[in-house]
């Protein structure tokens, strides 16, 4: 068997990015509409108070209290949230100061840096598959390179560089990237890496070394966050694995350091309730779990329209 060396993966083939065919372009993103006149009405007194309709106010509550009490709002997001185009909804929800943490998976970041650089994403990997040509896009790799060696060289977490990165680089879609609005806006972004699951690990350009302390470092940030979740609302939204053994494991830190974390409320939003969103997130840590169901384009835009309408007429 023929040994795959650093040296080997020199050989590989890369191509420009603007090359690559994409299935999704920032022209198919959800737009920021408000909610119109009585939609509150529409939440509290349409929806049922039995099951997901019970829940889905509990949530909107929740985050509305912990808004009110300036208490922390997290989100953790799955790469198919950036995928399906709900970026401007959380840019949003950063903006007006109702989400205070971002954490992101490897995939998520490298969706939303593509997006920064040329407002595309998703290649067809059935496509791209049989070739070799997938995940070989050039750009990507050479920035997350830079980015995790950036962040281990200074001790920085791998999401506020990329953010950072993205901003200074004068990305022409950075106002689309939820990296560089979270840095922008100066609330913790991490991103959490698994060697080996994410395209940008093919290249020889990655260093490990540098990726793991990166993303070990953001994990610390991370836990920190977490520490002050008390009173808060953590929601994750469609990673059904990395996601929530992290927060698991910062949950663990921050209880093992005395932090108080009795009393928060935690959600899996997803297409597909999976083990892990259901155990790690809104079963073992809290007693105030909620769990809805459904494509993440349309819970997120109604999920925002839901806790503007709230604030709205409060």
């Amino acid at each position: 068997m023929k040994k795959i060396t650093g040296c080997a993966l020199k050989n590989l083939k890369t191509y420009p990015i603007r090359q690559r065919p994409n299935l999704v372009n920032i022209s198919q993103f959800s737009k920021l509409v408000n909610p119109p006149a009585g939609f509150d009405r529409l939440l509290m007194d349409g929806l049922p108070n039995i099951l997901a309709g019970q829940d889905f106010k509990r949530l909107i509550n929740a985050i509305i209290k912990a808004r009110r009490n300036k208490r922390l709002i997290g989100v953790a997001l799955g790469a198919h949230v950036v995928k399906c185009g709900q970026s401007p909804v959380i840019i949003d929800l950063i903006k007006r100061g109702l989400i205070n943490a971002v954490a992101l998976n490897g995939a998520g970041a490298i969706h939303d840096y593509e997006i920064s650089l040329i407002g595309a994403t998703s290649e067809d990997v059935r496509a791209s598959l049989p070739s070799g040509k997938f995940g070989m896009a050039r750009e990507t790799a050479q920035f997350f390179a830079q980015a995790s060696q950036q962040a281990a060289d200074n001790g920085r977490g791998l999401g506020a560089t990329c953010g950072a990165l993205i901003l200074k680089e004068k990305n022409r879609y950075a106002d689309y990237s939820i990296l560089a609005q979270a840095f922008r806006f100066n609330i913790p972004v991490t991103v959490h890496v698994a060697i080996g699951t994410d395209t940008i690990h093919m290249h020889p350009v990655i260093s490990g070394a540098a990726l793991g302390a990166a993303t070990l470092t953001d994990f610390r940030i991370l836990a920190e966050v977490v520490c002050g979740l008390n009173k808060g609302v953590w929601l994750n939204i469609g990673s059904a694995v990395i996601l929530p053994e992290v927060f698991l494991k910062a949950v663990s830190i921050a209880r093992n350091l005395g932090h108080p974390l009795n009393d928060f409320t935690s959600a899996n939003l997803d297409m597909i309730q999976h083990y892990r969103g259901r155990v790690n997130v809104t079963g073992r840590p809290t007693q105030r779990g909620i769990n809805l169901t459904g494509h993440h384009e349309i819970m997120l835009p109604l999920l925002r329209w839901s806790i503007l309408a709230s604030l709205r007429n409060k």
